[in-house]
């Protein structure tokens, strides 16, 4: 198996209502799952291919549960990554090299029979974690714009986060109200204020390092 770490930071999106089932073992909020996900690369390699900096994102759809399988997935590359990055992020993002159910990648990958080819745009970003505040354009594939979970009574911002001390994505994450819709690719999504987080992210083929 070759060696991979990612560190970094990922701003999520889906149609499911705010704090996402999936984190408590609850079905899809209307029976299935569809995302959109970027991921900002403090520092990663691939054996020998260095990763630092560079930028990922990907579309997904489950026509029900993810564990329920039959999905669809497809990656985007940061354009400023070469060939060999290129191949290492996908390498990385379809849980290859990574052990049985050690990240959310494998199961992503594994749950996802069709695979669209990879694509290379540029990806724009712009968000804080500690204000549930954000936003990113993955240019000619979608957009993301995230804005604090407003309070039901006074619409003040509402300040949730998650922790998972098991979790095979995060161990913290903050969560937040999230817009988005595909401007290209092959699936074609579109969420109003659903669920969102943004979390740190530090893994390698055997799973979530601890801090």
């Amino acid at each position: 198996m070759i060696d991979w770490s990612i560190k970094g930071e990922e701003m999520v999106n889906c149609n499911c209502n705010f704090g996402c089932p999936c984190q408590f073992g609850v079905l899809p909020t209307t029976g299935n799952c569809e995302a959109v996900i970027v991921y900002d690369i403090e520092a990663g390699h691939y054996g020998d291919v260095n990763l630092d900096g560079l930028r990922a994102a990907a579309v997904y759809y489950w026509p029900g549960p993810i564990h329920g399988g039959d999905g669809q997935m497809q990656l985007i590359v940061d354009e400023a990554a070469t060939a060999e990055q290129k191949a290492a992020l996908e390498a990385i993002m379809t849980g290859q090299d990574t052990a049985e159910m050690a990240t959310m990648w494998f199961v992503y990958g594994a749950m996802s029979p069709t695979k669209h080819p990879t694509l290379s745009a540029r990806i724009d970003l712009d968000w804080d974690g500690e204000e549930r505040t954000g936003r990113a354009r993955v240019e000619g594939v979608f957009d993301i714009d995230l804005v604090p979970i407003p309070h039901i009574v006074t619409g003040a911002p509402h300040r949730i986060s998650i922790q998972l001390p098991h979790g095979f994505e995060f161990r913290h994450a903050e969560m937040a109200s999230g817009t988005s819709k595909t401007t290209g690719g092959e699936i074609s999504l579109a969420f109003d204020k659903t669920h969102a987080h943004i979390a740190k992210l530090h893994l390698t083929g055997e799973g979530v390092v601890s801090a």
